[in-house]
């Protein structure tokens, strides 16, 4: 049998807490850890509850999900961080991908969605609303290097499909859409995925989308 994915939401809202609670208690292959209101002890809650997955707001009373966000990447960079949040201005969004953030999504996202996202996340994704897709790649404009080179930055050391595959994570596509995309199985996308990762010397999607962008490898 499956382990389940560990889930902890820090959320102030009580309403919302309730509600996100309801939801991951009832998912299969979902285990709710915890539900708290504030991240002032997130070094000590991640150590006591264990989480696979964090589901964190940005305002927050005690100290913001940013700083949590920073605490928890510094005491256990394993543990995968979606920020679930009201804001989409790009100074929030630059700060939370910078601190380590492997997703961002609006609190308008529609559960299903929401259930999605934390599969995705655990398989290596990084989970963005599409709205939050396109500030990212506003955020990180587009530069071709001045000279290719057979460094391990350049687009030759990746293959066509592999570059195909990099542009849609750029745009914001899931390994679903990626598979349907390019008429391909998730397992196969995954092992792309795999392969560009070594290949830009990264550990996560949002590593691998900043490389890209600032790389121009796409």
């Amino acid at each position: 049998m499956e382990t389940p994915t560990r889930v902890l939401i820090y959320e102030d809202n009580s309403d919302l807490r309730a509600s996100l609670s309801q939801l991951l208690a009832g998912s299969p292959g979902l285990e709710l850890v915890g539900a708290l209101g504030n991240c002032t002890q997130a070094t000590a809650d991640v150590a006591r509850l264990t989480p696979d997955v964090i589901l964190m707001d940005i305002d927050m009373p005690g100290i913001n999900g940013i700083e949590g966000l920073k605490r928890i990447k510094k005491s256990a960079p394993q543990v995968n961080v979606v920020m679930l949040t009201v804001f989409e201005d790009n100074d929030r969004v630059f700060e939370a991908i910078c601190a380590g953030a492997d997703g961002y999504l609006l609190k308008k996202t529609p559960p299903v969605k929401l259930l999605d996202a934390i599969g995705e996340v655990r398989l290596g994704g990084a989970p963005m609303t599409p709205a939050i897709a396109r500030q990212v790649l506003r955020l990180f404009p587009r530069s071709k290097p001045p000279m290719a080179t057979a460094t391990d930055e350049s687009p030759a050391n990746l293959s066509a499909r592999e570059q195909e595959i990099l542009g849609l994570l750029v745009e914001g596509y899931s390994y679903k859409m990626i598979a349907a995309d390019r008429g391909i199985s998730i397992d196969t996308v995954r092992s792309h995925i795999k392969k560009i990762y070594e290949k830009l010397h990264v550990r996560s999607m949002t590593e691998a989308v900043s490389k890209a962008l600032r790389q121009g490898l796409t």
